[in-house]
């Protein structure tokens, strides 16, 4: 049994972070050039192909099996104000998730730590799929198939958009 924190048991209190390990993000510069960011320097990418320019991109470098947890994220909650007069008038606000009321807290955004804000968006081939974890104030993304090495790792943003869907054409 832990110590008490805070009149607690400090063992009931903790949430496990996982990651799926090795990924790396690719990034796109603004000439369309292409650098790699090891997230785990044990395993490196044995090459890069082309790809078209639209950002960061999560990819693994080894397989992942289906129904694997790939990451865990802490998100800051934000009040409706916080949201409304600080958050909406940057680029952060385009990273943000909705987060559900509770009976603590009105429908609100979530800024998420972790990967979470670094997944792209694909209607037609996502493969990571998440959920909240609304006490813990959490989101869980875990394969929703067997995910081969190279492939970028991307979830659905749901249907009201703010971009042109790439996938739209497809």
């Amino acid at each position: 049994m832990g110590s008490l924190f805070n009149g607690e048991d400090l063992e009931s209190s903790k949430t496990p972070l996982q990651r799926f390990l090795p990924l790396y993000m690719i990034h796109n510069t603004a000439k369309g050039k292409q650098t790699i960011l090891l997230l785990h320097p044990d395993n490196k990418p044995t090459n890069s192909h082309p790809l078209p320019p639209k950002g960061r991109a999560i990819h693994t470098a080894s397989p992942i099996p289906s129904g694997t947890t790939i990451d865990t994220s802490p998100v800051l909650l934000l009040s409706p104000q916080e949201n409304k007069t600080h958050i909406a008038r940057t680029s952060l606000y385009h990273y943000t998730y909705n987060w559900p009321s509770t009976p603590q807290s009105p429908k609100t955004q979530a800024v998420v730590f972790g990967l979470g804000s670094m997944f792209n968006h694909s209607s037609q081939n996502q493969n990571v799929g998440w959920i909240r974890d609304l006490e813990r104030q959490v989101i869980v993304y875990r394969a929703l198939r067997d995910i081969g090495a190279g492939e970028e790792l991307c979830i659905s943003y749901g249907e009201h958009l703010t971009f042109e869907d790439a996938d739209g054409w497809l």
